[in-house]
């Protein structure tokens, strides 16, 4: 059994979420993490986390708890 993923105007055929979740996850652009779950996401960039955007220079950027 197949799935669809329609994200951005394409559509991505997988057969199972692992590999899904492997192709489709942003990546951190300070540590290059994949990004699974909740990340953030600031000025078209994605980060794992507030301490990465920040340690990539992003301002006003925090976690909640």
């Amino acid at each position: 059994m197949t799935f669809e993923v329609h994200a951005q105007g394409a559509v991505h055929v997988f057969d199972c979420f692992a590999c899904a979740i492997h192709r489709m996850a942003p990546i951190c652009e300070h540590c290059r993490v994949q990004v699974i779950g909740q990340g953030v996401e600031a000025d078209g960039s994605w980060y794992c986390g507030a301490h990465c955007a920040r340690s990539a220079g992003r301002v006003g950027i925090v976690d909640r708890v």
